[in-house]
């Protein structure tokens, strides 16, 4: 078996309510450090699935939220500060606790040699 290392992950979340505390899992961003590895899977169409829920709903402004977590995950450019800061940094950013619309599960641990394979089955199984 090739030498596997720990990586984190956190499934995201769309809350439309937080005090009502429901959620949709829209995708799981995954880091592992010692494999220089940070990416995230978002499915932007489950974005509609919130019409289910009481309320009005901007839906095109949570998919450009949703592209701007994705910015702050990849380091772009357009997105200064994240640009310039670390993988850890930016996950720890990202997975922080907040009371916005986009949150994050709880951070859980796992070990893979193949951390792309690794997001695509987290995916499947919380999205």
């Amino acid at each position: 078996m090739p030498d596997r290392k720990s990586f984190d992950y956190a499934v995201i979340r769309i809350v439309p309510n937080v005090e009502r505390q429901e959620f949709i899992n829209v995708g799981v961003i995954l880091f592992a450090r010692t494999l220089d590895f940070l990416d995230a899977k978002i499915d932007m169409s489950s974005v509609e699935r919130l019409s289910v829920f009481p309320g009005k709903k901007n839906f095109e402004l949570i998919r450009k939220q949703l592209k701007h977590y994705l910015a702050v995950c990849h380091g772009d450019d357009h997105v200064d500060y994240f640009s310039k800061i670390s993988k850890s940094e930016r996950f720890n950013w990202l997975v922080a606790p907040s009371s916005t619309i986009i949150q994050t599960s709880p951070v859980h641990t796992g070990i893979s040699n193949d951390p792309v394979k690794s997001l695509e089955e987290l995916f499947d199984i919380f999205v």
